[in-house]
């Protein structure tokens, strides 16, 4: 496991931080935690089956 920060595309804030072992696990943590995404970079996460359900994405920037 590591350290894996969500960041705001635009400013570089971190959303959200947590130990996990992929992107994809914590983007998930982050949503059940309620972290506001919108403005994330998430390029060239692989988030296929994800549970995102009730994220707020709106501005995310989800390209690779």
């Amino acid at each position: 496991m590591e350290v894996i920060e969500i960041n705001n595309r635009w400013t570089g804030a971190v959303l959200y931080s947590g130990e996990h072992a992929d992107v994809k696990e914590a983007v998930e943590a982050a949503v059940k935690a309620g972290a506001n995404l919108g403005g994330a970079y998430l390029g060239g996460a692989y988030l296929r089956d994800a549970y995102l359900r009730d994220a707020d994405l709106r501005g995310a920037y989800l390209g690779g």
